[in-house]
């Protein structure tokens, strides 16, 4: 976004759930189905159709045969769909997770977002939800986003300031990039409202 102002606090992510205290506390009880995948572990985020994204099915293929690679590779696979995931999309990655003996969530029971995130060494990602990458920024593992049809310019810069920083990389079917400081931009801006609200405070008792 392009507004700035004295009163406008910027941060490149938005603010989420997902705070340091709620990962540790998924780090130190797994899933027995997560704890039972040897590292390193790839957490496969997959998302669907959007307003200026299109799953076409040469992006499913090109993305299942990314996953295929990523997993030959000696990478584990655990992750989960979203309410967007079509059944093609679904099950082509599906497919890839039972054949190398990955935990591809069957929509049952809790969602496991937080596990999934907390354990992961690297977190792949589909490009239609700023929000899904943002949050994967929050555990501080490589991000390997992949991009289907479409985009739109307001995307485009958000994942090329992630890149420039070192969080996010092009999905290729391997893996990329080094572990960073995670980002908690919710804590960010809870500090920076509650010092204006100290200031604004101190002005009003010198009136």
């Amino acid at each position: 976004d392009r507004l700035r102002g004295e009163n406008v606090l910027v941060t490149t992510t938005s603010p989420h759930g997902l705070a340091p205290q709620r990962l540790e506390a998924a780090r130190r009880a797994p899933p027995a189905a997560i704890a039972a995948l040897p590292a390193p572990r790839a957490a496969v985020l997959v998302g669907g159709d959007s307003r200026h994204h299109r799953f076409r099915p040469e992006d499913i293929t090109r993305f299942a045969e990314g996953l295929e690679a990523l997993a030959h590779s000696g990478v584990a696979l655990m992750g989960s769909r979203s309410r967007r995931t079509s059944p093609a999309l679904d099950a082509a990655v599906a497919a890839v997770f039972a054949r190398h003996g990955g935990w591809w969530w069957d929509g049952t029971g809790a969602n496991p977002y937080v596990a999934l995130l907390a354990h992961a060494d690297a977190i792949v990602t589909t490009a239609d939800s700023t929000n899904m990458i943002g949050e994967a920024t929050a555990s501080g593992a490589p991000i390997l986003v992949f991009e289907p049809h479409g985009g739109h310019g307001k995307l485009a810069k958000f994942l090329e300031s992630l890149k420039r920083q070192g969080m996010v990389h092009h999905f290729e079917g391997r893996l990329e990039g080094e572990r960073y400081a995670p980002v908690d931009s919710t804590q960010v801006i809870a500090d920076a409202v509650r010092q204006r609200w100290l200031m604004h405070r101190q002005q009003l008792r010198l009136a």
